[in-house]
């Protein structure tokens, strides 16, 4: 990055050197000779980074650094641990220049927010050393910003004007503030990893990481690995000690999606976590603590699988401190014109640089369809019809909503009669949706889980549950 540098000496011979090494490295200086001028420049010229000296006519630079201070955001050391008292910085980042009998006031610098010293005399390969350092930790923050930003942006929860998504979310909301674990139930697609992300956002926790362990997606083996981490030597390859995704989420939140598929063994390590706040890395004998916040998702109905013995009662009672229940897309079919304009808002998260726009006979067979992937399809169909739209206005014939087997006639017309129970009936239809994706995509399992918004081995647990054939039926 081609960068603004800022150099405050009142040595002309020391600040004509620095300015031409900063020049020499491809970036652009500044000069001041007092602290007054120092202050001006860095409100006026908003430069990447300043070069200080700490003895300075007018105002001193320390006295330069802590105005700075009390008017910058200071932000975390990215490559500290911040859970135990690391240095943050200002902004714009300073680094002092200091004679050798001021090296204590130099520290004293450091713990006001400097970035770094450099003792003069200096060399100029030092000081070299010392800029690029300096640039690319002002790199690493605006990239670590930009992310975020893109991040929030994919996961914001959509405006609702649905009254049961909306008391969902308030209580969502309310639970954010409390470390409580929170326990978010609906069905496949409904957005529950978006809420979990949005309750870590809305929490005291925001600034620590959020990290989402998919508990359907690994065996039982490797779930336990996944979680807890492994010391060194406690298996075949494990060459060197590795942090699991609890480790990872120290200070911040931990998202298990798909809790209902994590195996009973897995479910009594978890218990304990959740209940001592500790836990042992695979093939480790010292006890490791986590200040950790668990959020919980499923689409599972968790009473069932406790009366089938395939989940833990008290673990349940644990995650379900907080419940929250995200309703199915066509019971909140007043939110899709918002929830379509959010996703027609978003193409440069596809590749594309235009924006479309919904027809309003596209809008109305939006309307019509039933949703059975909820707004994870929503957004699947709209992608598609994006890429595959020639123009900037979107039709009904480019959202290709009928390669989706809808339900029989007989049973659509027949509302008031229930052939089968609600589960059952859940069941038989996800079977005829992975039938037909396999079908549609020359049964090539990684195509077809990407039409249907899953994972890949999420999909292959699937055909093994509901028994379904791998492999295209051979002709008679």
């Amino acid at each position: 990055m081609r960068a603004k540098i800022l150099i405050v000496d009142d040595d002309p011979d020391i600040l004509l050197s620095l300015q031409n090494r900063v020049s020499f490295m491809g970036h652009d200086p500044l000069t001041a000779t007092n602290g007054k001028d120092a202050l001006r420049a860095i409100q006026e010229e908003e430069p990447d980074l300043v070069l200080l000296d700490l003895e300075l006519p007018l105002l001193s630079g320390l006295d330069v650094l802590k105005q700075v201070s009390e008017t910058s955001v200071p932000q975390d050391a990215p490559d500290q641990d911040t859970s135990q008292n690391s240095a943050t910085y200002t902004t714009p980042l300073i680094v002092m220049l200091t004679a050798y009998g001021t090296i204590e006031r130099a520290v004293q610098a450091m713990q006001l927010g400097a970035f770094d010293f450099v003792p003069k005399p200096f060399t100029s390969d030092h000081l070299t050393v010392v800029i690029k350092k300096a640039l690319d930790t002002v790199a690493l923050y605006r990239q670590v910003a930009t992310l975020r930003k893109e991040v929030d942006v994919q996961f914001e929860p959509a405006l609702t004007t649905n009254k049961q998504m909306s008391a969902q979310l308030a209580i969502a909301k309310q639970a954010a503030s409390s470390p409580v674990t929170v326990l978010l139930l609906g069905e496949t697609g409904t957005g529950k990893e978006v809420v979990a992300r949005a309750i870590h956002r809305w929490s005291p926790r925001s600034a620590k990481p959020f990290v989402a362990v998919n508990c359907a997606a690994f065996p039982e083996n490797l779930l336990e690995n996944e979680l807890f981490g492994h010391e060194k030597g406690a298996f075949t390859g494990a060459i060197k000690r590795e942090p699991g995704k609890i480790e990872m989420a120290e200070g911040g939140t931990l998202f298990l999606d798909e809790i209902g598929d994590m195996p009973l063994t897995m479910q009594s390590h978890l218990l304990r976590v959740l209940n001592d706040k500790t836990f042992y890395r695979v093939g480790g004998t010292r006890e490791v603590r986590a200040d950790v916040r668990f959020l919980a998702a499923t689409n599972k109905d968790l009473s069932q699988a406790i009366r089938q013995g395939t989940f833990r009662e008290d673990l349940y009672f644990r995650l379900a401190v907080i419940t929250v229940t995200l309703p199915p897309l066509r019971e909140r079919l007043d939110d899709l014109p918002a929830l379509a304009e959010h996703f027609l808002t978003q193409p440069g998260k596809f590749g594309l640089n235009r924006r479309c726009l919904l027809s309003d006979s596209a809008l109305q067979a939006l309307q019509r369809y039933p949703w059975p992937g909820n707004v994870r399809e929503l957004e699947n169909v709209l992608t598609r019809a994006m890429v595959l739209c020639p123009g900037d206005t979107i039709g009904p014939e480019h959202l290709a909503l009928t390669t989706t087997t809808p339900l029989p006639t007989s049973q659509a017309a027949n509302t008031d009669v229930v052939f089968f129970s609600y589960h059952q009936s859940m069941d038989a239809y996800g079977q005829k949706l992975i039938e037909a994706a396999l079908r549609r995509n020359a049964w090539n399992q990684t195509k077809a889980a990407a039409e249907l918004g899953l994972q890949r081995t999420y999909l292959t647990k699937l055909l093994r549950q509901k028994q379904i054939s791998a492999k295209p039926p051979t002709s008679p």
